[in-house]
């Protein structure tokens, strides 16, 4: 599923003649899809639009917990999805419902 969304993120920036964003967002789109099959249950849902100024991603699951931003040490092999997502991003955050995690890229 990762590397299906990278390819959907690539085109729908090239159609949005946005290609400068296509390495971050297809970094944050696959940190936070990794995180809802990770984490979550149920099917996956991804949603890309465009504000006035910025790149909205979305991603639902089946899950209401809410996700954890994490301290990963070192040594571990996992754990820092969302801290990428924290540091990449411009805003993000979760809906109350817990269901969907959402990140913004500023154009």
């Amino acid at each position: 599923m990762p590397s299906r969304v990278r390819l959907i993120i690539r085109a729908g920036l090239k159609y949005w003649r946005l290609p400068d964003l296509t390495e971050s967002a297809e970094l944050l789109a696959t940190e936070l899809v990794t995180n809802a099959f990770k984490h979550g249950c149920g099917d996956v849902g991804v949603r890309l639009y465009l504000t006035a100024s910025h790149l909205l991603i979305e991603v639902r699951d089946g899950s209401h917990d809410l996700p954890v931003l994490g301290n990963a040490a070192l040594d571990d092999e996992d754990g820092r999805g969302l801290f990428l997502v924290a540091s990449i991003a411009d805003d993000w955050g979760v809906s109350l419902d817990g269901t969907t995690t959402w990140c913004s890229l500023p154009f």
